[in-house]
């Protein structure tokens, strides 16, 4: 396939792309991820297959020639290729989308047309926002851009930015201004296919445990001239755009960590049904049942929470400042536990490089690498904190529900509008209304029921808690109290995120999909989390649980909502 940037194309047309994972003859399959993987290297074969497919169009909007319409779809292409190595995703790779947001965000019609241009072209762009010296704090970022008449000069250093080395064009984020504050940055769009290469050195890279083939280098500027209006966005402005373009990749990477997941489930699955132990198969142990169960709600669950994250920038844009971070947060968090978990079961497998399932050890490495340098988890807790007692005092106990198209699958949604982003939620949360609704508990089985209702009570208690704080506990100074009220805001968002998706997609073909076993299994797994005593899940419900898990691995299905089916030879 070799689609032109405006074709439509499909998570199906990418995955019969990649071909059969386990084919040990294909150039695209398991066997030769791990060779990329032992050499440090973005497999070949995948980036070739991927520029052949027009894939760089998924970065860049249609209005532009590309092929991003909705946040969700450009989430679930992503996990498409992360379920087949996370290491192309990223690093073919997601970096495009991460400076193109905050050009689709804030650039004007010239430097939008021309990273447009470079990406439709086959190009690479990287997104320099991280400094050793200050992790995620870009507000103290000491990379300058000084003004010399007609032109900026920029000074200083760059370091883990994946793709940096090889990029046609750089989104800098750079001091413009000498006083504390978001004011004193902006975003400079550097064409470095245009700029003296004499004034960068960009040969620098940093090897990593994880994303071994991601290019994460770093760069040092001198004196590099580039016009004087290079500025993105208003001189000063950075911060700004950063909130709401962060906004949409907070939605789509943890969603994209999602295929990751898939694959360490399948693989672990596998083993569980093949190997013997104690005259039975390791899949039959009540211990080794019980966590592959659990890291299939655990997936599940982040699927749900992501994928909502992701159609709210449709539906409810004003309200995903707060409802992103929480999913940026909590996805990753829970997914790295299940990946734990689930090499427990492996045992000593888990560490083996090569083999049948040496693909679980590379994915176990890649799958917190993901987040390392973009928002990290302490960040996004930031973010939502000093907006809770906002939330609690206008929303929780009165919002309304949610419209549904926040959770039907199927419901068409439109182009995204980066300026209905807002940099707050001003105290607007209608997802976790579902919690609290009546009608929420009319079609659920009284064991759903009495985990929704504490839940719901969580909430209520969780709005007592915030009203309560004071000024210095929701800012990010912090301690530890009030940081544990932003994990608790999330994990009840995650809730009611699985209880709308259920309850909005009773249409559906899928009769898994409109049961309530993974719901009843994904609220125990939430409540269990928030301290309460659940017990064990119900017998019944685990095995039926475990029934659709090895259903959808016999017959190559995705265990995803939307349960994709897999390329095989």
């Amino acid at each position: 396939m070799n689609p032109t940037a405006a074709t439509p194309c499909t998570t199906d047309d990418l995955e019969r792309v990649l071909g059969d994972a386990d084919d040990p003859t294909n150039p695209l399959g398991f066997g030769a991820v791990l060779e990329a993987d032992e050499r440090a290297e973005i497999l070949p074969a995948g980036e070739k297959a991927l520029d052949a497919f027009g894939f760089n169009a998924e970065f860049v909007p249609r209005r532009l020639g590309g092929r991003l319409v909705g946040i969700e779809r450009l989430m679930l292409m992503m996990r498409t290729v992360s379920r087949r190595d996370p290491t192309l995703a990223l690093g073919y790779g997601f970096t495009n989308y991460i400076s193109g947001s905050a050009m689709w965000t804030s650039g004007n019609e010239s430097q939008q047309r021309r990273m447009a241009d470079i990406l439709l072209g086959g190009g690479k762009t990287a997104a320099g926002y991280n400094e050793l010296a200050h992790g995620n704090d870009f507000t103290r970022t000491d990379l300058a851009a000084t003004t010399h008449g007609d032109r900026i000069l920029i000074n200083g250093r760059k370091q883990i930015v994946n793709n940096l080395g090889r990029a046609d064009a750089v989104l800098l984020l750079a001091r413009t201004g000498d006083g504390p504050g978001n004011r004193s940055h902006s975003h400079l769009f550097v064409d470095l296919a245009q700029g003296p290469a004499d004034r960068v050195d960009r040969d620098v890279r940093y090897p990593t445990v994880g994303l071994r083939g991601c290019l994460i280098g770093g760069a040092e500027f001198t004196d590099y001239p580039v016009p004087a209006d290079a500025t993105v966005g208003p001189v000063g402005g950075a911060m700004e755009t950063v909130l709401r373009a962060f906004q949409t990749t907070r939605a789509i990477l943890p969603g994209m960590m999602v295929g990751t997941s898939d694959t360490l489930l399948r693989t672990v699955t596998r083993f569980a049904l093949d190997r013997k132990l104690y005259g039975r198969r390791v899949a039959d142990l009540p211990h080794a049942r019980a966590t592959l169960t659990g890291a299939f709600l655990d997936l599940l669950a982040g699927d749900c929470l992501s994928t909502v994250a992701c159609r709210a920038l449709h539906v409810l844009p004003g309200q995903t400042s707060v409802l992103t971070a929480a999913n940026k947060y909590l996805v990753p968090k829970v997914l790295h536990r299940s990946s734990h978990a689930l090499g427990t079961v492996l045992g000593a497998n888990s560490y083996l490089r090569d083999g049948t399932y040496g693909i679980f050890q590379k994915f176990a490495r890649d799958l917190p690498a993901i987040t390392f340098a973009h928002a990290n988890a302490s960040v996004c807790q930031a973010t939502m904190l000093p907006q809770l007692p906002r939330l609690a005092a206008r929303s929780w106990g009165s919002a309304p529900r949610p419209p549904k198209e926040l959770f039907e699958l199927d419901a068409p949604l439109g182009d995204i509008d980066y300026g209905a982003l807002e940099l707050t939620s001003r105290g607007a949360d209608h997802l976790t209304a579902v919690l609290t609704h009546p009608g929420t508990r009319a079609l659920l089985p009284d064991t759903a029921v009495s985990l929704v209702e504490l839940l719901a009570a969580d909430l209520a208690d969780l709005r007592e808690r915030c009203l309560a704080l004071p000024p210095g506990e929701h800012s990010v100074v912090a301690g530890r109290a009030g940081f544990a009220l932003a994990d608790r805001y999330a994990q009840l968002a995650m809730a009611a995120a699985c209880l709308g998706v259920q309850q909005h997609n009773q249409h559906s073909d899928d009769a898994f999909l409109r049961g309530t076993d993974w719901l009843t299994g994904v609220l125990h797994r939430i409540a269990a989390r928030l301290g309460h005593d659940v017990g064990a899940l119900p017998d019944s419900t685990e095995r039926r649980l475990f029934e659709e898990l090895v259903s959808r691995e016999e017959n190559h299905e995705g265990f995803d909502l939307g349960r994709p089916p897999l390329a095989r030879a």
